[in-house]
């Protein structure tokens, strides 16, 4: 017989697993043609990074070639997807 202990962690677990498979991730990708400011300067205006995250944001694109910009829930990323695309910038959601 499950004790209320083992219901509330199996509930933890499955809000918890519910919550990974409700999140994407939009992944900035290196283009080789924007500037370094224009790209923190978007991800500023778009994505509601502080000027420090977004500029961390750009040195990890520029060296590893991409990064994660934002999680959360399609209905969240689709649209700051679309604003940076329209911006010229190269971005997934993942």
């Amino acid at each position: 017989m499950l004790e209320m202990n083992d219901i509330d962690t199996h509930k933890e677990e499955s809000e918890v697993i519910s919550d990974l498979l409700n999140r994407n991730t939009l992944m900035l990708i290196n283009d080789d043609f924007h500037t370094f400011d224009f790209v923190v300067d978007a991800l500023v205006d778009v994505c509601r990074h502080d000027p420090g995250q977004a500029e961390q944001c750009a040195y990890i694109t520029h060296y590893k070639g991409k990064c994660d910009v934002k999680n959360g829930e399609m209905s969240t990323i689709k649209p700051m997807r679309d604003r940076l695309a329209d911006k010229g910038l190269k971005v997934n959601i993942v």
